[in-house]
C-alpha cells in the first residue's frame, strides 16, 4: 500500500485491476475542507491517460513490478523475441508493444523487461546504443564538427541527423531517448 501523500512521477499503483503510473501530481490544501491530491495517471498497458483526485493520506495498492534483464535474440514476423539468459525463457512482444523503440533495437542487445504478475508492461532500452551507418551522403573536404548536419540511415533502419564529416561504415553512439547523435565510436 502507498499513501497518496507519497505519490511522485513514475510511481506505479494498481487501480481498477490494472497498473497506472503517476505522470503528474499536485498536493492541494484549500482554505476550507480537507487536503487532496490531484493526479494525472497513465495506464501502463493501454497508454490511456486519466485525471483522478485522491484524499490526502488515502492509501492505494502499489503495483508490484519486476524488472528482468533479457536479450533481444531475433525478430520473427512482427514479433520481437527476448530471452532471459539465466532461465532461457522466451518472451514475445509485438511491434505495437515495442513501439518506436524498435528503430534502436538490434539483435543481442540487452534490455530491461518490466513485468506485472506475468504480464509484460514495457521494455527499457539502454540510454545509448552503438549503431553502424549504412547510408548517408559523402562528406566533403573542409566539413567540420561545428558545420551542419545531414541525415544518415543506421543498421536498424532509423534516420539520425549526424555531422557532415561522418561517413558510411562508421559506428556512432545514439541516444535512445530522443534519437540524437552523441559521437563516433
Amino acid at each position: 500500500m502507498i499513501s497518496s501523500n507519497d505519490f511522485r512521477p513514475g510511481v506505479s499503483i494498481e487501480l481498477d485491476g490494472s497498473v497506472w503510473r503517476v505522470v503528474e501530481f499536485l498536493h492541494v490544501k484549500p482554505g476550507k475542507g480537507s487536503a487532496f491530491v490531484r493526479t494525472k495517471l497513465k495506464n501502463a498497458q493501454s497508454g490511456n491517460v486519466m485525471e483522478k483526485t485522491f484524499r490526502a493520506g488515502e492509501t492505494v495498492p502499489q503495483a508490484n513490478l519486476e524488472k528482468i534483464t533479457m536479450q533481444h535474440t531475433y525478430k520473427e514476423g512482427d514479433q520481437f523475441v527476448f530471452m532471459d539468459m539465466e532461465t532461457f525463457e522466451e518472451v514475445r512482444l509485438s511491434e505495437a508493444q515495442v513501439g518506436d523503440r524498435a528503430k534502436f533495437l538490434k539483435e543481442e542487445m540487452e534490455v530491461n523487461v518490466l513485468f506485472w504478475n506475468t504480464t509484460v508492461l514495457d521494455i527499457e532500452l539502454p540510454t545509448s546504443v552503438i549503431l553502424e551507418i549504412i547510408e548517408t551522403d559523402p562528406g566533403v573536404k573542409g566539413d567540420t564538427a561545428t558545420g551542419g548536419t545531414k541525415p544518415a540511415i543506421v543498421e536498424t533502419g532509423a534516420q539520425i541527423m549526424v555531422p557532415l564529416f561522418v561517413t558510411i561504415g562508421e559506428k556512432i553512439k545514439v541516444d535512445t531517448r530522443n534519437g540524437s547523435y552523441l559521437g563516433r565510436e
